[in-house]
């Protein structure tokens, strides 16, 4: 859905990405060190602890870590708004480095108050390091690179997440285990500050703001930015969700593991890394289907899968196993495992496609001066979802649900979730259907769409050769257009479900309607006075032959009521296609001429609304199109 891969720089050449990206993943494969040799330190290498007591340091070494998010999120939010963010990020690294110095002492004492208190510290330099991760990245990238950008920072934090955790346990079990975790904690930090001054300057979006240190009044006014915005907020509600949803499926898969797939600790290091390795795939796949700007069609996409392979799971594995602490040879041996391998693989594909566009969205739709806070409000909402989902996982077990019965209710809950979300937002599924419509039936490259602004009024126009127009421009568009579509071809079933939602604009010739008529250009003048992109065929009917037809005057009484520069499209290879008029509908249904076809869409630069007659505009889309059909 657009300009070929080659197009796009390589994002881990650049200097305005790679220093972060490096510091970010290696911050978190660090904390995820120092957290896992904790845990098995607790666990195994202190004399003395009572099961007990090993059971409370362990579920409250999850709870300290994420009590700062709830804490100083929304200071650390202003922080990142008010103050330049690569000098932030410097500083949350030296912070990371002095715990990891006074980590060295812990581990050596074997104090586990002290080791608590670090971890505190660690979580509180992560909730510095959340708003300034996501908000700098808009400020760096390019808008068609934000999807790249997060698939590679998604992929690579959950595989840091997987690498640190089993570094962690392994050097902790070694003799002199703590002076192994102790170098490899201070290295990571060292060459994680290093990797920072690198990173280019990000200046303050909002360098007058006045800090407010009341946390509850400040994290309350981050949810009213988010509510201000709708998409953005239901976008935030959906991040959460995920981390629900990903938080207990990982919590129960070590028991899982072990009673219903009868695999011992090797084998719960397998499932996390199918799982962390569809993360990856799923966020490439998702930058690759995509076309590299912002595609949100692919959320629902990745919310079927989450809930299909959640509940195959179930069906895969959903009594206790026969055989018990089976080695990974004879698991992996075992046909009939690889259906949860499968799945595994599937819900973090699943999830890839899921997630990475709804960050890529917050960072889009976000005002620039609020977005660092916005984030701050997702990470809050995060660590809640977190909790919550720690919290039920308890009850339902209680209750008397196995763990398969755990995923399952998992997976319904998120069709559940979903369906409402989408109910709210339609522009979800929308989009899903318009990405599947283009990318199964054409293969469309673009050029010059970065002539359309990106923000404020315009009017879009181009030739019209099929039903589906609309759709192709819409769903190639980085912004929202409302278009104005003849009134029967808005109502088509089932494509008038994807135009009433797009807000396209009905409109009749006068002698058909004349009212109709009239209301669709005081909303064209409405819309175009909200600041939105209206698109408009000027030719008023599909062409019957392939040829362009004359450009109908329309275009010039918007203009004059409402004055806004008009940019110039042409597409090009549509005629012939199942779509266009070149066949009766009946052959068209009997015989596609053409499926997957190769066609184009071409933007020239935008005409001053001074300059915008008719023939002007025709001529511009003729010479755009040129001898293509």
């Amino acid at each position: 859905m657009s300009s070929s891969q080659s197009d796009q720089p390589n994002l881990l050449t650049q200097r305005r990405f790679l220093p972060f990206f490096i510091t970010q993943t290696l911050g978190a494969f660090n904390d995820n060190v120092f957290k896992n040799a904790l845990v098995i330190l607790v666990t195994f290498g202190i004399v003395g602890l009572s099961p007990d007591q090993v059971n409370l340091y362990v579920n409250l070494a999850a709870g300290i870590f994420i009590l700062p998010f709830f804490l100083f999120s929304a200071t650390c939010g202003q922080f990142a708004e008010k103050y330049e963010k690569s000098q932030l990020i410097r500083y949350t690294k030296i912070l990371e480095l002095g715990i990891m110095v006074v980590a060295v002492i812990g581990l050596y004492l074997k104090s586990v108050p002290l080791l608590m208190g670090l971890l505190f510290l660690l979580g509180t330099q992560a909730t510095m390091f959340g708003p300034v991760k996501y908000s700098i990245l808009p400020q760096h990238l390019r808008e068609n690179e934000l999807i790249a950008g997060n698939a590679w920072v998604e992929s690579a934090t959950f595989l840091a997440i997987l690498l640190g955790t089993l570094l962690g346990g392994f050097l902790i079990t070694l003799d002199g285990g703590w002076m192994m975790v102790s170098a490899a904690v201070l290295i990571v930090a060292i060459a994680g500050y290093l990797a920072s001054r690198g990173i280019p300057d990000a200046p303050a979006t909002a360098p007058d703001l006045k800090i407010n240190w009341n946390l509850f009044s400040e994290t309350w006014r981050n949810f009213k930015f988010m509510r201000g915005n709708r998409t953005v907020f239901l976008s935030v509600l959906g991040i959460s969700w995920f981390w629900f949803y990903g938080a207990t499926f990982l919590s129960q898969l070590p028991n899982y593991a072990k009673l219903y797939l009868g695999g011992d600790e090797h084998v719960v290091t397998v499932l996390l890394t199918v799982f962390s390795l569809g993360i990856g795939v799923g966020s490439f796949l998702c930058e690759r289907l995509s076309g590299h700007k912002v595609e949100i069609g692919l959320v629902p996409l990745g919310s079927i899968g989450l809930t299909l392979f959640g509940i195959d799971i179930y069906f895969a594995a959903p009594h206790l196993a026969v055989l018990q602490d089976q080695t990974v040879t004879h698991f992996i041996n075992n046909i009939s495992n690889h259906r949860v391998l499968f799945d595994l693989l599937m819900i973090g594909i699943s999830g890839g496609l899921y997630i990475v566009p709804l960050y890529a969205l917050i960072q889009t739709r976000s005002e620039a001066s609020h977005r660092s806070r916005i984030i701050a409000g997702n990470n809050i909402l995060n660590a809640l979802f977190m909790v919550v989902s720690a919290l039920l996982a308890v009850v339902l077990l209680k209750m008397g649900l196995t763990i398969p019965q755990l995923l399952l209710t998992t997976a319904v809950l998120n069709a559940l979730v979903a369906l409402f979300i989408y109910s709210l937002v339609p522009e979800f599924l929308m989009r899903l259907l318009v990405w599947v419509l283009v990318n199964t039936m054409y293969r469309i490259k673009t050029k010059g769409l970065e002539n359309i602004p990106d923000e404020g009024p315009a009017v879009v126009i181009c030739n019209h050769v099929s039903f589906v127009d609309a759709l192709i421009l819409g769903g190639s568009i980085r912004r929202p257009v409302r278009f104005v579509m003849y009134h029967k071809i808005f109502k088509i079933p089932v494509l008038s479900f994807i135009f009433r939602n797009a807000k396209a604009i009905p409109i009749a010739p006068a002698k058909e309607d004349p009212a109709m008529m009239e209301r669709a250009f005081n909303e064209i003048a409405r819309e175009l006075a909200e600041g939105n992109v209206v698109g408009i065929f000027p030719e008023g009917a599909i062409t019957h032959d392939g040829q362009m037809d004359t450009f109908r005057s329309g275009i010039e009484r918007v203009i004059q009521r409402t004055p806004v520069p008009v940019v110039p499209l042409a597409l090009r290879g549509l005629w012939g296609s199942i779509f266009s008029r070149r066949d009766t509908f009946l052959k068209r249904m009997r015989l596609p001429r053409r499926v997957w076809s190769r066609i184009e869409l071409v933007a020239g630069p935008a005409v001053p609304a001074s300059e915008v007659t008719a023939v002007l505009l025709e001529e511009k889309v003729r010479a755009l199109r040129g001898d293509a059909i």
